[in-house]
């Protein structure tokens, strides 16, 4: 009796876990909205790039960090300068010979020569700028209105010699001078859309802008652009007439978050993290991540890496968790009945044993 009521639990278990499992995931699959991870709050954000900190900022990862990026040609001084500033909030003392080689790596490439070289050099092609230098050399004139319009007016004089027009850089131009119309469709603000059009455009011209996000952004801007009428436009006005904003939404947003993350960390901080965004989804977590970390973003980003860094900016939904949870459930209650019924079949079959040898 007690084994009979034993497996009628066991089967109630297993089938009231069966149904929930189904109808999880029977929510997940209807509902796009429902998905497995979802964005942490700052407060999320923070604490558990915080616990991941605390396991991968020990000294020697950081020493070890340091003294690859000054192997680096060219030596990236942004991200020195943040994984200096973890070794220094968390108390850790650089090796004689590593500050030694700092400071030699920080004359050779900061002497009066080297600066005024660099900047020339940066002043006349973007290709050429390091991050140190284009704050100065190249940021005031791209990341104003200025740039947009210097943008449409170097490449419409492209189109004009028969030279080769930069659809990317026009696309991008058109879209810091469209900002207005396409915040209607995107739900963000002018100044992060033009701030965001004017970063990723002086990226793009550095070489910054990853393969993956390139596609995306020249997708766009073929499909969202009357290309066909560019050469009748005589104006500002006719310039933005050209722009299809609904089209143009999924990179309106993606230039909002870029903007975003240009409100909250300095230029050279915003093109060093769009090294590493290769689509509209690492640039919505990019810029979740440098809202709620600050001056602490570039530094936890270069010891973390980009996958655990941008990890720290999702969780798993109550669905997800509802899901595991009807699955673990599943496992066990069938394991377990199984386990019950194979068990149940051994005392029979040993019964039956006992009685034979009685009977002999």
């Amino acid at each position: 009796m007690v084994r009979a009521l034993a497996r009628v639990a066991l089967t109630l278990v297993l089938l009231a876990s069966l149904t929930g499992l189904v109808w999880t995931a029977r929510d997940v699959l209807r509902t796009p909205a429902l998905q497995p991870l979802v964005a942490r709050s700052a407060e999320g954000i923070r604490a558990a790039s915080n616990l991941m900190m605390a396991a991968e900022a020990t000294p020697e990862n950081v020493t070890a960090r340091l003294r690859t990026l000054l192997a680096e040609t060219p030596r990236n001084w942004l991200a020195i300068a943040a994984v200096e500033g973890v070794a220094e909030r968390r108390a850790i003392a650089l090796p004689a010979d590593l500050a030694a080689a700092r400071q030699a790596a920080w004359d050779e490439d900061h002497s009066w020569s080297a600066t005024a070289g660099k900047c020339a050099a940066c002043a006349i092609d973007a290709a050429s700028c390091e991050l140190s230098a284009v704050l100065i050399c190249q940021a005031p004139m791209v990341l104003t209105p200025l740039g947009d319009i210097a943008g449409v007016g170097s490449e419409s004089w492209h189109y004009l010699t028969g030279a080769q027009v930069d659809r990317l850089n026009l696309g991008l131009s058109l879209a810091g001078l469209g900002a207005t119309a396409l915040v209607l469709v995107s739900g963000g603000s002018s100044v992060s859309v033009k701030l965001g059009a004017g970063t990723l455009r002086l990226a793009h011209r550095m070489g910054l802008v990853s393969e993956r996000l390139g596609r995306f952004v020249l997708h766009s801007v073929e499909a969202g652009i009357d290309w066909a009428r560019l050469p009748a436009a005589r104006g500002r006005d006719d310039l933005i007439a050209l722009v299809d904003p609904r089209v143009l939404r999924p990179l309106a947003e993606t230039l909002d978050d870029l903007g975003r993350i240009g409100a909250r960390l300095s230029p050279t901080e915003t093109l060093h993290l769009l090294r590493y965004i290769d689509g509209p989804a690492d640039a919505r977590r990019m810029a979740r991540a440098s809202e709620a970390l600050g001056e602490r973003t570039v530094g936890r980003l270069e010891l973390l890496g980009k996958s655990r860094f941008l990890r720290a900016t999702l969780r798993f939904s109550a669905h997800a968790l509802g899901l595991i949870a009807g699955l673990f459930g599943l496992i066990w209650a069938g394991g377990t009945l199984i386990a019950h019924a194979l068990g149940h079949a051994a005392l029979r079959r040993q019964r039956r044993w006992a009685r034979a040898r009685q009977r002999t």
